[in-house]
């Protein structure tokens, strides 16, 4: 599964800087991009179950990430909902 160039230019201005791979935005914006690609796939295939699974797990990760950003930094916690589209 590849990532949109749409949603790798979202992760590339989260960065903070040029090799940042584990901040919370960037993890997020990583998440969403497969959260996305794995409810593609969903659709498509209704009957397909074990996706089912990780798509749940990866939903609940980035719930988790969110909480603890939405704790520690509230104003990027708003600018990453923005950015990727997330309800909260």
């Amino acid at each position: 599964m590849t990532i949109s160039t749409e949603n790798k230019t979202k992760i590339e201005e989260a960065r903070r800087h040029d090799s940042d791979s584990g901040s919370p935005e960037v993890q997020i914006g990583t998440l969403t991009g497969r959260i996305q690609g794995l409810t593609e796939h969903l659709k498509a295939h209704k009957h397909d179950y074990a996706p089912r699974r990780g798509l749940q797990m990866l939903v609940g990760r980035r719930n988790r990430l969110l909480r603890y950003l939405a704790r520690t930094n509230a104003d990027k916690y708003q600018e990453v909902l923005k950015r990727h589209g997330l309800r909260k």
